[in-house]
């Protein structure tokens, strides 16, 4: 009789064996239709030694119902599936469900109606279909997806369609992509180039596990490096995998990639709609995809002819993802790499010690730009000293930045202001009686943004309008803002030089490709004198007549109990500090520091960065730290505070008592409430040789907690709130 393991997309069941009906034929990785109970949910064919369940009698299985019109996922996939569900203590199921994330693509070749305007008017003008029609100018998409975009009901989208205002268009599903071009454009490439990206076309010839970390200064041409393996990859019928961190970044590097390969790469992100996700994924399955530029969820798609995996701007922290699967994408990235028998590249301008520290011992092969490309070279750093030269009462830019920014303005050269804040104020409070606004839902503070007019809690994403007065004592006109954001420095750089064009770059005003897009070409077109923005202008974007960078507050990422804020910082100001001077034009970067002799400071201002790593590795090793020790958390939530003490007590109390663990806590979580729900944690500091995960495993076994209470175990923690 014919039985598979199956393992359906729910992480509370386990593997179950069905019936193979007569006339169907599976294979390992089959993507099939099973009925559970008086549903019919979707599983994928395992290889049962490799999923241990119990047997079931042949009498009581149940038959497949049907198998879906997709490739098999390939075996390489699914190794790493199991090796993510294995290192990250996470369900297979949970993993599983990331790979299968299109619902719509796994059933078959299909049609769908999207709509567009046709540009004719309406019979009566409405402010919402205005305002519709203002946004959907150049969009095609379903009436759902409109809506979304246009911000309006879909009732007012479909008036407008039986006005013929706007008309239906039939969609293949998927239409195959345009081609990329290995050769459509050759780049020059310096001598330090062109030796590294000869060892990465001999990694992709070869067709065997490589890892590489490229280590290049900003600017020094890290993309054109890697753009030559992918290349050699697309030549060789392969496909590549690029990932990178931000979604805003995507623009910019579509265009550099559509330099060099006559057009642009798949993309994968949150923002995508899904009709284009559906095609993405479908493509990529059947190996037409050639190159997938995404977040980091691309990296669980079905390629099934992968060549080259390159992973961008390595270091960034949001490749680590923070609920769910608590995976970081670098290393899973690694992984696949391995189980694919093809080569990674990690580039980054201030790789992550963890890295560097894989690189030494000889894991991966460490490559070197050390020099800028052409004619551009490395900034100028200098500190501001804030206790000596001190902003103005109610300012928050040095009077020494400000003479830098008139002497960019007079020359015509853009300057970029960096505070990682958004918002106007982190936080809000009446100077009658001291109310300060918190989030209802998180013990966090809301923070004014006064460009939208609200107050916003950036963890759960609560907003509420500014009150007219205070809700503790009812005083009007009485609310005072603590603290700068970016949208108050845009304030006084306003008051300051009102002559000068500001714009404000956060995720609240890059939040899609698009925007991302209009932004570039602003600066590019000179249309912009200052750009004020967060983390999110610290990489990617390259703007050759950006000469000036000032850090408002340099210490600002060293508060707080972050355990890799020194690396953190450092990272993130040398990578903002990067922006300037990439053209003809050299560049400088202010920092305006309360701390000037703080290590990560002085390492900065000084262009040493081995001193730093030197220095932060050797209190790595003393605390035994990553790298040279393990982490893991353990974060217990209830939406009852005292229920989600007393699991994590129960927890604390049935801890392992090993010599090769520390275990610390439990106690309230800095952010003990989080959209809703009460939390504490405990930590955990393990030695290399500790079988950390089997440790984790077999301790949380054991215990049972109120169906209420949610344990989530996060492997190599990044996020300590």
């Amino acid at each position: 009789m014919n039985r598979v393991r199956c393992l359906v997309l729910n992480a509370a069941l386990g593997p179950l064996d069905y019936r193979v009906p007569e006339g169907m034929a599976v294979e390992a990785g089959s993507v099939v239709e099973c009925p559970l109970g008086p549903r019919t949910v979707i599983g994928i064919i395992w290889e049962a030694e490799r999923l241990p369940g119990a047997e079931v009698p042949a009498e009581k299985l149940r038959p497949l119902r049907g198998i879906l019109p997709v490739p098999p996922l390939p075996a390489p996939l699914r190794r790493l599936m199991e090796w993510t569900a294995d290192y990250y203590v996470a369900p297979l199921a949970s993993v599983a469900r990331m790979a299968l994330s299109s619902g719509g693509a796994l059933r078959g070749p299909a049609t769908m109606i999207e709509y567009r305007l046709t540009g004719g008017m309406p019979e009566r003008m409405t402010p919402q279909r205005q305002a519709a029609m203002e946004a959907l100018e150049h969009e095609q998409a379903t009436i759902r997806e409109l809506a979304g975009i246009a911000g309006v009901s879909e009732g007012v989208l479909r008036g407008l369609v039986n006005q013929g205002v706007l008309e239906p268009v039939e969609v293949d599903c998927d239409r195959p992509y345009d081609r990329a071009l290995p050769d459509f454009a050759r780049i020059t490439l310096n001598p330090d180039q062109e030796g590294a990206a000869e060892l990465f076309r001999a990694a992709v010839r070869a067709r065997a596990f490589a890892p590489f970390l490229l280590d290049g200064v900003t600017g020094s041409g890290k993309t054109e490096t890697y753009f030559e393996p992918m290349a050699e990859a697309i030549r060789d019928g392969r496909q590549v995998l690029v990932l990178l961190p931000e979604i805003a970044l995507t623009e910019a590097f579509l265009a550099r990639f559509a330099a060099r390969f006559g057009t642009a790469p798949v993309l994968w992100h949150s923002s995508l709609k899904s009709t284009e996700r559906r095609r993405a994924w479908r493509s990529i399955a059947c190996g037409d995809a050639q190159v997938v530029v995404g977040a980091r969820s691309a990296l669980f798609l079905p390629f099934p002819r992968l060549g080259l995996i390159v992973i961008d701007e390595a270091h960034e922290v949001s490749f680590k993802q923070d609920d769910g699967v608590r995976y970081n994408a670098r290393d899973v990235a690694v992984m696949r790499a391995h189980f694919e028998h093809v080569p990674v590249i990690l580039a980054s301008a201030t790789p992550a010690l963890e890295s560097l520290a894989m690189a030494e011992n000889g894991t991966y092969a460490k490559i070197d730009l050390p020099s800028r490309y052409g004619a551009a070279e490395l900034p100028a750093i200098r500190t501001i000293d804030l206790t000596q030269e001190k902003p103005g009462r109610g300012a928050w830019l040095a009077e020494p930045l400000v003479a830098a920014l008139e002497e960019r303005l007079d020359r015509g050269e853009q300057s970029l202001l960096f505070l990682n804040r958004r918002g106007y104020a982190p936080l809000t409070l009446c100077r009658n009686c001291g109310f300060r606004f918190q989030c209802p839902n998180c013990s966090a503070w809301l923070v004014e943004h006064r460009f939208s007019q609200r107050l916003a809690c950036h963890h759960c994403g609560h907003e509420t309008p500014p009150p007219a007065t205070c809700p503790e004592c009812g005083e009007p006109d009485c609310l005072v803002a603590c603290g700068p954001g970016v949208e108050r420095i845009a304030d006084e750089v306003a008051e300051l030089l009102p002559d000068a064009r500001t714009f404000v770059a956060t995720s609240d005003t890059l939040n899609s490709p698009g925007r991302a897009a209009e932004f570039v070409a602003m600066v590019e077109g000179g249309a912009v004198d200052i750009i004020i923005g967060t983390q999110l202008v610290t990489k990617g974007f390259h703007f050759p007549d950006l000469t000036l960078v000032g850090v408002v507050d340099a210490d600002l990422g060293l508060e707080g109990g972050d355990l890799r804020a020194a690396e953190r910082t450092y990272q993130q100001i040398a990578q903002v500090a990067g922006r300037a001077g990439r053209g003809d034009k050299p560049g400088e970067v202010l920092l305006q520091t309360r701390h000037p002799d703080a290590p990560v400071i002085a390492a900065l201002a000084d262009g040493d960065r081995e001193a730093f790593y030197e220095a932060e590795t050797d209190a790595r090793r003393f605390a035994g730290a990553p790298p040279f020790g393990r982490w893991a958390a353990i974060i217990v939530s209830s939406e009852e505070e005292d229920e989600a003490r007393d699991a994590a007590q129960r927890i604390g109390r049935a801890r392992p008592d090993m010599e090769e663990l520390a275990i610390y806590g439990p106690a309230p979580a800095p952010l003990s409430l989080l959209r809703g729900r009460y939390r504490y944690r405990l930590l955990i500091n393990a030695r290399r040789s500790a079988q950390l995960q089997d440790i984790i495993r077999q301790w949380l076994g054991a215990l049972d907690h109120p169906a209420g209470v949610r344990v989530a175990v996060d492997i190599d923690p990044y996020s300590f709130v």
